[in-house]
């Protein structure tokens, strides 16, 4: 393990993971290298969002359990490694004004606690490079911003010897990367493909109440297109989470390939520098893990000045 690259993508529930850089992981696991996918919550309190197993008998008397054999089935897809963080769903509140949310979920469990056990995933596993979602959770759930923020401290601390220092020995990942998979640029491009073909495009609604949502800065852009199969079998494998007759699946992968082949990041925190424009979330990483297995903190900010985040 020692020798070999790795990433951690840190996500809110199960389906997170396929939905969100599914065609980088499998293209990396392709490559050899180790990737881990952390699931903060079990999404217990997820919708069912396929219509054709709304009223399944089954899963209505043990979601949980459903969800969890989902996502084995995605992880074996995808040849990922895969860990449970061991929070509880938040839900999505809804309603004018929002209700609050459930005593004891995700969303409202202490910084630290949420913290330190995801620190004790990175000091175990040992990444390179992580993923996650920017400040807003791509979109604002509480367990996606939860995720985010949990994400951004755990980062900061693994490498601190004196940051829960019964968590394990402290290890820093070098780079953290936050998904950027739903773009206006990307959206775009679909609705064009299709519409240049005569077929009708799911997204015009979509794009017409787009609204004034600033755009991100996209740092890197992961050529994946022959893994888009692939991540398309890891999200059906969660059933009751995608309807196979949505909108996910309206452009062909082949159309997908030429229209937008790239799964794409915005770099948030580095320890080494960013390239104008990266095709690689390991792009620099090879060389400092080649010179020097560099664990702490310290060791970093000596070794490069103390930049972290400058270079982003």
């Amino acid at each position: 393990m020692a020798d070999r690259l790795r990433l951690m993508a840190v996500h809110a529930h199960p389906d997170d993971e396929s939905s969100k850089g599914a065609a980088t992981m499998a293209k990396y696991v392709a490559a050899g290298r180790d990737v881990l996918v952390v699931s903060c919550t079990g999404g217990e309190r997820g919708d069912v969002l396929n219509p054709r197993l709304k009223d399944d008998p089954h899963i209505a008397r043990d979601l949980p359990r459903v969800r969890r054999e989902e996502m084995q089935r995605a992880q074996e897809i995808l040849g990922v490694q895969h860990t449970w963080l061991g929070f509880v769903d938040s839900g999505l509140p809804e309603g004018d004004p929002l209700p609050p949310l459930p005593d004891g979920c995700f969303g409202l469990e202490p910084l630290d606690v949420t913290t330190e056990a995801l620190v004790r995933e990175i000091r175990r596993f040992r990444p390179h490079v992580m993923t996650t979602y920017d400040e807003i959770g791509g979109y604002p759930h509480p367990d996606h911003i939860m995720c985010h923020r949990v994400s951004m401290a755990a980062f900061d601390a693994a490498g601190d010897p004196a940051a829960y220092p019964h968590a394990g020995e402290p290890w820093q990942p070098l780079k953290i990367y936050y998904h950027q998979t739903f773009t206006k640029d990307r959206i775009v491009a679909f609705h064009e493909a299709l519409t240049a073909l005569g077929e009708e495009s799911p997204y015009a609604e979509w794009l017409e109440n787009w609204g004034d949502r600033p755009a991100r800065t996209i740092t890197t852009r992961v050529p994946c297109a022959d893994y888009f199969d692939q991540r398309d079998q890891a999200l059906l494998a969660h059933a009751t989470q995608v309807d196979p007759d949505g909108p996910w699946f309206k452009v062909p992968r082949d159309l997908q390939a030429k229209a937008w082949p790239t799964e794409d990041y915005e770099a948030a925190l580095s320890y080494v520098p960013i390239e104008p424009v990266e095709d690689d979330l390991f792009a620099g990483v090879t060389e400092v893990v080649a010179a020097d297995a560099l664990a702490t903190r310290r060791d970093l900010e000596i070794a490069y000045d103390g930049r972290k985040g400058a270079t982003v």
